[in-house]
């Protein structure tokens, strides 16, 4: 048998490579940059996630290095609002929500791969995709042809994939840059999320490593919004990106299934991006497994599976990202009396804290 190929080599496109060599598929994963990135986007992993590695070695090596989230502090305007307990085992999960960057768990996904002797190609980009009923075929910059029973993209926002089989992206995009920092702080605490309802926006500050923090926000300069008795040191790294919400039309045509930012895109706000990408990850290597073995409707099932699901999580992120954007009188009261009454209502508390922790539905094979 052909390797399927995987086209990306992020904590997806890992993820996959992973879940397929597991089942006895032979994989091939190329990347078009050189070296992994350094920079980190994603910082939660979810209970959800660490489930699904549970058995791979690499939730061991995620939790042995990584740092616990235990609550989130809301305040309005400085002033506290609620606190909410992040307790993953009292909604059920065997695993905390954590926090490690990117690069790390990329780093875990990439050794336990090549413990199993599969060994990223980089440096390597698709120019064109292609596909009939027999096979799909990726001619890769460098003029290779690489022809593969499947292929799996998780190639970002984007994707060649994408583009090269017409599948719409539709949703949204907001105007404004929203601005990121990875900042040496003291006064934060260093487990839990600080969210701040500010009259023109919403200040976040999630611990990322010892005194390092991650902040975000939009509008004013992120340092403006520091609380007045918390004092700033280095900054490590900055960045503006673009908030969008959007869904492929399809996860899977044909040979060709589409996975994580490729497939789905939403603000940072929830944390589900590459968690959501790897439950993706998740579920095409069981259809494509099965698609191999000649059950021939599976690759149809990853699209009848996912795109419900990441159809969903793009709406409730949306709107958990609308009400912290949202500025104006009525969106500042809003921001000052529905937390804590929400907080001191379970149910609420609750299913928001499931959509958070990835446990919000139950992940089908069929």
């Amino acid at each position: 048998m052909k390797p399927v190929l995987i086209i990306g080599a992020g904590p997806v496109g890992l993820a996959a490579a992973l879940f397929l060599t597991r089942r006895g598929v032979p994989v091939r994963i190329v990347d078009a940059d050189t070296a992994p990135s350094e920079t980190s986007r994603a910082l939660g992993i979810n209970p959800r996630t660490l489930a699904l590695l549970s058995d791979t070695g690499v939730t061991a090596a995620i939790l042995a290095e990584a740092q616990p989230i235990r609550a989130l502090s809301l305040h309005h305007h400085g002033q506290p609002l609620a606190k909410i307990a992040l307790n993953a085992a009292a909604l059920g999960a065997d695993h905390p929500m954590v926090i490690l960057p990117q690069a790390r768990s990329e780093a875990h996904l990439t050794e336990a791969l090549s413990a199993l002797g599969v060994r990223v190609e980089r440096g390597r980009a698709v120019a064109s995709l292609a596909q009939d009923a027999t096979a799909a075929s990726a001619v890769m910059t460098d003029g290779e042809v690489i022809d593969a029973p499947v292929v799996f993209a998780a190639d970002g926002a984007h994707s060649v994939a994408r583009h090269a089989l017409g599948i719409d992206f539709s949703g949204d995009g907001w105007p404004e840059p929203w601005h990121l920092m990875d900042v040496d702080l003291d006064g934060p605490p260093a487990d839990e999320g600080w969210i701040d309802f500010q009259p023109d926006g919403g200040f976040i500050c999630l611990p990322f490593s010892g005194r390092m923090f991650r902040l975000f926000s939009f509008g004013r300069p992120l340092l403006e919004r520091v609380p007045a008795d918390w004092r700033v040191g280095a900054v490590h790294w900055q960045s503006e990106f673009k908030v969008s919400h959007r869904i492929a039309s399809r996860l899977s045509s044909g040979r060709i299934a589409l996975g994580g930012d490729a497939a789905h895109i939403h603000s940072p706000v929830g944390a589900r991006g590459m968690n959501l990408g790897i439950e993706d990850a998740y579920v095409f290597a069981a259809c494509c497994a099965d698609f191999l073995n000649g059950e021939t409707g599976r690759l149809e099932d990853y699209h009848r599976l996912r795109h419900p699901v990441d159809a969903a999580v793009v709406r409730n992120v949306r709107t958990l990202t609308s009400f912290v954007r949202n500025t104006g009188p009525l969106a500042d009261l809003a921001k000052r009396t529905l937390p804590p009454i929400a907080a001191r209502l379970p149910f609420v508390i609750n299913r928001a804290l499931r959509v958070g922790m990835g446990l919000d539905h139950p992940v089908r094979l069929r």
